[in-house]
Formats: structure tokens, sequence, C-alpha cells
């Protein structure tokens, strides 16, 4: 093989084992790239698309109820709880976690600790999305040069 291509492939592994050390990814992700195949090879860049636009209009509704008189703390419980499913489906440890102790203030109806956690919220999403396009910038790279993505085993 092209020291290059080799040299790329090895790029795209150390970036992807890092978001698993980090902890902003779990396994769930590597079962979604198990999903994709020939017949479907950007599953997993769709995927992830959806996601973010739906975690993106879950944020904007998120402000506005808090920013509300009477917050309506089921409905924001409610939707944290939609966000907590999807990131959790898609791997996005960091948001799922994130979402798990916004609920937990929303239950307990603490205004100034939602705010918080939504503003964590918002840096954890921004943060894996940028991780994410990077890997996927790597992939696209690779491929274009005529590579393939490794499948690789967790090695962390």
């Amino acid at each position: 093989m092209d020291p290059r291509l080799r040299q790329m492939q090895r790029r795209w592994t150390d970036c992807r084992n890092s978001l698993f050390r980090e902890g902003i990814l779990d396994d769930m992700f590597m079962e979604l790239q198990e999903l994709q195949d020939e017949r479907n090879p950007d599953f997993i860049v769709e995927t992830v698309a959806l996601f973010f636009t739906n975690s993106e209009n879950l944020i904007r509704d998120l402000y506005s109820e808090l920013a509300q008189q009477n917050v309506g703390f089921r409905r924001v419980d409610a939707r944290i709880h939609q966000l907590k499913g999807s990131s959790s489906s898609i791997g996005a440890k960091r948001v799922t976690n994130a979402c798990i102790a916004f609920r937990d203030f929303c239950r307990a109806r603490n205004l100034t600790e939602c705010l918080r956690c939504l503003q964590q919220l918002k840096e954890e999403l921004l943060l894996v999305k940028s991780k994410l396009e990077t890997l996927f910038e790597l992939e696209n790279q690779l491929v274009a040069a005529g590579g393939s993505i490794p499948r690789v085993q967790r090695s962390f």
C-alpha cells in the first residue's frame, strides 16, 4: 500500500480512537458504523447531519421554553428526553450524559441549573459536531486519494 495512504489511514484511526478515549463517543457509534455499506455509503454522515439539525431545533426550543415567565418544566423535560434518546442512538456519549444531568435539574424545577445545563449541552453538541466533521473530512480525503476506511477495533 502507498505510504501516503497508510499515513492517511493512521490519521483517521487516531482521530476516531481519540473520540472514544475522550468519552465523546461510545460503542453505539461503532454499531452505527457497522450499518454503513456499499449500498448506503453516506449512512453515517446523513444520520449524524439529521441528528444535528434536530438538535439545533431542540436547543432553540429549550432556550425559548426556559425564557418563559412560567417555565413548563414537563415540556422541557420531554425535549431533553428526546435529545437524550437521539444522542444515545448515534453514540454521542457526552451529549447523552449532559442530557441526564439536565433532566435531573428539570425535575427539581431548578431554573438556574437548567440554564447552566443548557449551555453545557450546547457546548457538548458543538464539540461532538466539530470532532465528527474532522473525522468525516479525513475520511473524504482518504477515499478521494484512493484509500479505504480501515476496520478498526477499539484499542484504548
